[in-house]
């Protein structure tokens, strides 16, 4: 599941570390950009919950093999794209696989460890999308440099392929295989339930950042006169903020959630996001960094601690969907913000977008705290 979530960030990365010379190669501008962004978020919103159910129902092995195949197809696709209405087509089938990703995780973290290990057992499973976001640069830009940019999808599709030869030899094991028990008294993840509500607002908008980093750090630098090479050369800075971060609040969470409940630890990650409404205002290029990985440090506790939040609430019976409800939540806020950051960026409003995605994490807590219940 590492291995999968690696994947599948760095097929949908690629386009965002390259977005500069491909913008350019397909006379796009940054809100059509937006709008490509938007139709993967929109797909992976509706991705996660299906796939969710779907391996909640048919189990990890079948799923996850025809989730991997599907992405891996489109993200190969993107390498025939000849303007916004390809890109846009092969952006939504990927982003409609790779919804898969995280509900895959979240259920065999369920499946393979004891609840008091399941925070730092989904910061595991999970952490290969962070790690996927700091190689994604490493990797990518040589094949980029050596082949161009088309050649750099071709071989998205090729580690998406190998994955799926590993993954039926791997996934024969029993533990894996199999469905596992269900007490009776366990919930149903219920929308009528507020902590249905307080699980959604906590993980989509306090994640929020994340998307922002992601999507208009490579535009922003841009924008700050630096080269494609040198995009690459530090984009691999800030993701390493959010890998760390899973560890960090992984350990944390399964250290004191059970003591003193969630609500703490939420309280302070919404004040610790704020400082990236600063970002506009650095004057050179470590101290944006530094800021960029500090963002990303602290969004990877909202996604820890609110799917700790759920599992905690609801248990096992629907884990695989409530990974895919929380990640599709979170998919559904960058598809409506992400167009409207393109269209600051075209405008050159860059404080008032990094504020934006500084202060969606109190717009998170505070409708987390009017719909939570102990």
């Amino acid at each position: 599941m590492t291995l999968v979530s690696l994947i599948s960030y760095i097929d949908r990365n690629t386009l965002a570390l390259l977005a500069p010379t491909i913008l350019a190669s397909l006379a796009l501008t940054n809100e059509q950009y937006g709008w490509a962004v938007s139709g993967f978020s929109w797909a992976y919103m509706i991705g996660n919950l299906a796939w969710g159910r779907w391996i909640d129902r048919f189990g990890l092995r079948i799923a996850m093999t025809a989730a991997v195949a599907m992405w891996t197809i489109a993200s190969a696709s993107h390498a025939l794209a000849a303007g916004f209405l390809t890109l846009v087509l092969a952006r939504t089938a990927l982003g409609f696989g790779e919804g898969a990703t995280f509900p895959g995780g979240l259920r065999t973290v369920v499946q393979t460890l004891p609840a008091s290990m399941r925070a730092r057992g989904v910061a595991v499973a999970f952490s290969g999308g962070s790690l996927g976001a700091v190689i994604t640069p490493i990797i990518i830009t040589p094949v980029f440099k050596s082949f161009g940019w088309q050649g750099a999808f071709w071989f998205t599709g090729a580690i998406g392929m190998a994955w799926i030869a590993m993954w039926r030899v791997l996934s024969r094991r029993d533990d894996i295989r199999r469905l596992p028990e269900v007490r009776e008294e366990e919930q149903r993840a219920d929308w009528r339930d507020r902590r249905f509500w307080a699980f959604v607002f906590i993980y989509a908008f306090g994640a929020a950042p994340l998307g922002f980093a992601l999507y208009y750090a490579p535009i922003y630098l841009k924008v700050l006169g630096k080269t494609q090479v040198e995009i690459g050369n530090l984009l691999w800075i800030p993701p390493l903020g959010w890998e760390l971060g899973y560890f960090v609040w992984g350990w944390l969470t399964d250290k004191t959630a059970h003591k003193y409940g969630h609500q703490p630890l939420f309280a302070a990650l919404t004040v610790l996001s704020i400082p990236l409404a600063f970002a506009p205002y650095l004057n050179d290029i470590p101290s944006l960094m530094a800021l960029l990985f500090f963002a990303m440090f602290i969004a990877s506790g909202f996604i820890v601690g609110g799917i700790s939040y759920g599992t905690t609430a609801f248990g096992v019976r629907d884990s695989a969907f409530l990974a895919g409800l929380s990640s599709g939540a979170w998919s559904a806020l960058v598809a409506i913000v992400t167009p409207l950051t393109g269209r600051l960026f075209d405008r050159q409003l860059y404080a008032e977008a990094f504020l934006i995605a500084a202060l969606l994490p109190a717009v998170g807590f505070l409708a987390h705290r009017a719909c939570y219940s102990k």
